[in-house]
């Protein structure tokens, strides 16, 4: 039997997982966007994820956070995913990786 993974790793693992999600608007990933604030692995390898959106009124509010959860959920080794929404503090282009902002152009 494969040894199991530690929090490091699984929160490594997350974050791979999150890069391959995007912002219908925006052709870049939620991590890269800055919406992806905190992401909390317990030693019972449950989950908890503190995200944002572009705005309140983002067309993907209700989807969005479902999929995150859904495919975080996935991840072999993690056994509860948590998705939760905060607009405190308010998305700001600021948050964007440098990455992120080259590919919209904004360098």
């Amino acid at each position: 039997m494969e040894h199991e993974m530690d929090t490091a790793q699984l929160g490594e693992e997350i974050v791979k997982v999150l890069k391959g999600i995007y912002d219908p608007e925006i052709p870049v990933d939620i991590y890269e966007l800055g919406l992806i604030y905190d992401v909390m692995v317990n030693t019972d390898n449950e989950v908890k994820i503190l995200m944002t959106l572009t705005s309140p009124n983002c067309p993907v509010a209700e989807s969005l956070p479902q999929e995150v959860q859904d495919k975080v959920k996935k991840i072999e080794g993690i056994k509860d995913v948590e998705v939760e929404i905060t607009f405190d503090p308010p998305w700001t282009r600021d948050l964007m990786s440098e990455e992120a902002k080259l590919e919209l152009g904004m360098l």
